[in-house]
């Protein structure tokens, strides 16, 4: 029989082999050996084979663990509730994006912008010229004060983007960050993988024997607000219009914030996403605007929920060049830019409605015209299925208290509040689709949240026929 000269050698590099193909080790190269070696050959690198398959398995248990700072943030409503509602049978007003189309001079400007060679390739990285200066000219008039371009503006993917900066340029572990709950699903995870630990206060409605809620009679409880400040606390986060109560903090309660940071020398992140959403009777309110409080403020905005475009992710920050330049630095080291045709058809549209802002037909204002009558038509048909609406004062986003319907859940999972197990229930016995209000929230305060679903209105005409169809006929042969 024939023998290699170093049986070493093709030892090991049957070995190696094995060790790249688990799979067919069994099948092929068993039989391959079986043939060339003798049995007390294959008996080794058999051996060889389980020490080096539980060695990678003890490897994997340690070298692939995922790093501290996102142990326990793997769950996400928007993953689990999406792909629940893909289904084409199921009326969506669940996710917050728009069916409508966005404004027309938007769309052209996109595609004019990738038209231009240059367009397509890098801009500056902190923000396209054209934006900041559009950004710095908008703004300028809202906050009634000159905006550095180029030193008081980041743009970044999405108000996530300014969100994410805005944590790990500014807080530090061991930090306490202020959350108002309810609060959009990202604060905390992000202030968590920051290092920093979030301090949860709650909005709380107030007492009334009314069916008439607005988003206005939620309101935080000065005293314990006050409570939640301490030597730890490094930044309050506000979301004004919020999302997903619709609540926009008034003058007097942005004053009583304002106060206390400035009483603990504390910093405000104010997610401002919605805040050309604002209904009629309201009026937007930018903290930063308040005496001694542009200094210590980060203003984070969307062109995804200024013009209706979500999937383009383009946000901002702006605020003071002494805690802009950290964000910057986070940017450059992190994503470095954003798509330059995108930033160039944002910037258009912003010159555009900047010649329009005295105007009622600036879309900054004919949208939430056009809105207010969504919203309420569908708080009008939530009330006629028996649920209780909660009208925001602004943004696209309802909550609901469906706590009349009495709907029995007692036989599907008992880990889950009842709001999942409703929207879960609604989703696939009456083919409509809401998110759960208990996403937005501390475990402390699920038990408030947990009779209240939120709704999206942001949509066509038809879509909402769709939902008023399924609502009149809530009571028709329901299954629980």
């Amino acid at each position: 029989m024939w023998r290699d000269p170093n049986p070493n050698a093709c030892l090991l590099g049957v070995c190696g082999a094995a060790a790249h193909h688990w799979v067919l080790q069994d099948m092929i190269f068993h039989q391959a050996l079986t043939c060339c070696f003798s049995k007390s050959v294959v008996n080794i690198i058999n051996s060889a084979t389980r020490f080096q398959r539980f060695s990678t398995s003890q490897m994997a248990s340690f070298r692939h663990k995922p790093s501290k700072r996102i142990e326990g943030l793997d769950k996400n409503v928007w993953v689990a509730f999406t792909s629940v509602a893909a289904d084409p049978s199921i009326v969506n007003l669940g996710q917050g994006f728009p069916d409508i189309p966005p404004p027309q001079y938007i769309k052209e400007g996109l595609a004019k912008a990738a038209a231009v060679d240059q367009m397509n390739q890098y801009t500056r990285g902190f923000g396209h010229p054209s934006l900041v200066k559009a950004l710095s000219q908008v703004y300028g008039m809202v906050y009634g004060r000159d905006i550095d371009r180029f030193k008081e503006i980041l743009v970044t993917v999405g108000a996530y983007g300014s969100l994410f900066s805005t944590m790990q340029a500014l807080v530090d572990e061991g930090d306490e960050v202020i959350i108002i709950e309810p609060f959009y699903d990202c604060y905390v995870p992000m202030v968590q993988m920051a290092g920093a630990k979030p301090i949860l206060i709650s909005l709380r409605l107030k007492p009334t024997k009314s069916t008439n809620i607005s988003s206005g009679d939620w309101v935080l409880d000065p005293d314990e607000l006050a409570s939640k400040f301490s030597p730890k606390t490094k930044a309050i986060i506000i979301n004004t219009p919020n999302n997903p109560l619709g609540k926009i903090f008034n003058r007097e309660e942005l004053q009583m914030i304002a106060d206390l940071c400035i009483k603990h020398d504390t910093l405000c992140f104010s997610d401002e996403v919605y805040e050309w959403l604002v209904y009629k009777g309201h009026q937007h309110i930018k903290i930063a605007s308040l005496p001694g409080m542009w200094d210590r403020t980060i203003t984070i905005g969307s062109a995804g929920k200024t013009f209706g475009v979500t999937g383009w992710k383009i946000g901002w920050s702006i605020g003071p060049e002494h805690l802009i330049k950290h964000l910057q630095t986070v940017m450059q080291n992190i994503l470095y830019t954003c798509p330059t045709p995108l930033q160039e058809a944002v910037a258009q549209g912003f010159q555009r409605e900047l010649k329009l802002m005295d105007d009622p037909d600036c879309y900054f204002y004919s949208l939430p015209r056009e809105l207010q009558g969504k919203r309420d038509r569908i708080a009008q048909i939530l009330r006629s299925a028996g649920m209780t609406p909660v009208v925001p004062e602004g943004g696209y986003f309802m909550i609901v208290d469906v706590s009349a319907l009495n709907v029995d859940l007692s036989h599907m999972r008992d880990d889950e509040p009842y709001d999942y197990k409703f929207v879960k229930w609604m989703i696939k016995e009456k083919k409509l689709a809401a998110i759960p209000v208990t996403a937005f929230c501390g475990d402390a305060s699920k038990p408030q949240f947990e009779k209240y679903i939120r709704f999206c209105f942001i949509k066509q005409d038809g879509t909402l026929d769709a939902a008023e169809e399924i609502l009149k006929n809530w009571n028709k042969d329901t299954s629980v």
